[in-house]
């Protein structure tokens, strides 16, 4: 069964629901996503799903998710961490909200957290991520700028506000 899916308006009102298959270009959704990072300064991205319908194999931010029927930025979050990465009880603070208006068109809300953990520790969700790695800057910044095929369009513009 698949889920009713948010749309909002430019101002991020809800204007409806949408089962996901049904999502067109031109509607609006929310997402929330976590920018994770550990004391040195690393940056943990998740590689997508192959089959994921949008940007499959790509790097992106640690958890990302669409926002449901009945659902707030900061439920779908704690949703979003524990099942992608098992990250239940841990601390993170609000970002900002962003606006994209490329090849999808949603708002996000950032949330960002500091965490020190061993790859091995996390439970990934096959479904969801393929893999996950932490990231020196200078590691990304060099992913970003030489393999910009393997990394979401918007990784840059994370990178440049988040770090």
């Amino acid at each position: 069964m698949s889920e009713e899916i948010i749309i909002v308006d430019k101002n991020d009102e809800v204007i409806g629901y949408k089962l996901r298959q049904n999502i067109k270009p031109s509607d609006i959704y929310r997402v929330s996503a976590l920018w994770l990072t550990n004391s040195r300064g690393d940056i943990l991205l998740a590689q997508r799903a192959f089959d994921k319908k949008q940007h499959p194999g790509k790097w992106g931010p640690a958890v990302a998710g669409t926002l449901e029927k009945g659902e707030t930025y900061d439920s779908n979050i704690l949703k979003e961490c524990a099942e992608e990465l098992g990250l239940i009880n841990f601390s993170f603070v609000k970002g900002p909200k962003t606006f994209y208006n490329s090849d999808y068109i949603h708002f996000t809300q950032w949330y960002i957290a500091i965490l020190d953990k061993k790859i091995k520790d996390f439970d990934i969700q096959p479904e969801e991520v393929v893999k996950i790695r932490w990231f020196s800057k200078s590691d990304l910044e060099d992913q970003v700028k030489n393999n910009p095929e393997n990394c979401l369009p918007n990784l840059p513009s994370y990178f440049k506000l988040l770090s």
